[in-house]
């Protein structure tokens, strides 16, 4: 509930007022809020993946071609966040370098 009321709350801010464009602490309170909530979503999909990896993988060491392509799938999904969550990290952490200021 409590994520849900700081994006609404950041959504307002954006559409309804100049604050965003203005004010860059505004600006990167309401990035890092954002992007905070795009890391969680991201590392819960991350385990889904993961899940679903670990289900599959017996069954494919018995030969099943379709579920090792899936796998494949898997895989390349699970690093491409990886790699998504550490470039959203990354400006994360120029953010709050800033708010430091």
């Amino acid at each position: 509930m409590e994520k849900k009321v700081m994006i609404r709350l950041c959504a307002k801010i954006v559409a309804e007022t100049d604050l965003y464009e203005m004010d860059k602490e505004v600006q990167n309170l309401i990035d890092w809020v954002c992007l905070s909530e795009q890391i969680k979503e991201n590392n819960n999909t991350i385990r889904n993946l993961t899940g679903e990896y670990k289900k599959i993988e017996p069954d494919c060491r018995e030969g099943v071609q379709a579920q090792l392509e899936r796998m494949k799938e898997l895989c390349k999904e699970r690093n491409d966040l990886y790699e998504k969550q550490n470039d959203l990290k990354g400006q994360k952490q120029k953010i709050e370098k800033s708010l430091e200021r």
